[in-house]
């Protein structure tokens, strides 16, 4: 996990690093940072879903495995988090009227 994060924050640092520099040879830093925005609202709620269906598709399957009138339960409990790869796109949209 600590790798991940790691990862993550190069990442991050990476392209704030790229915008900067971009912003500086165009002249404008606010239109590199809306869109640093952007992928981060769409890239971090995307690995926040696939981390959190990682552990409810597994447990989601033990209690199915257990009892088969769990499905239900185990298919709502698992559509849950793509919300958030719903609410970051949306982020994502609002801030694109920006640019």
């Amino acid at each position: 996990m600590k790798k991940l994060l790691v990862t993550v924050l190069l990442a991050v640092f990476g392209a704030l690093a790229f915008a900067a520099e971009e912003a500086a040879a165009s002249g404008g830093l606010d239109r590199g940072l809306i869109a640093v925005g952007m992928g981060l609202a769409v890239g971090l709620a995307a690995l926040g879903t696939g981390l959190a269906q990682a552990r409810i598709g597994a447990a989601g399957v033990g209690a199915i495995a257990e009892d088969r009138s769990n499905f239900g339960a185990a298919l709502i409990f698992l559509l849950l988090p793509e919300t958030l790869v719903i609410f970051g796109f949306l982020i994502a949209i609002i801030l694109s009227g920006r640019l």
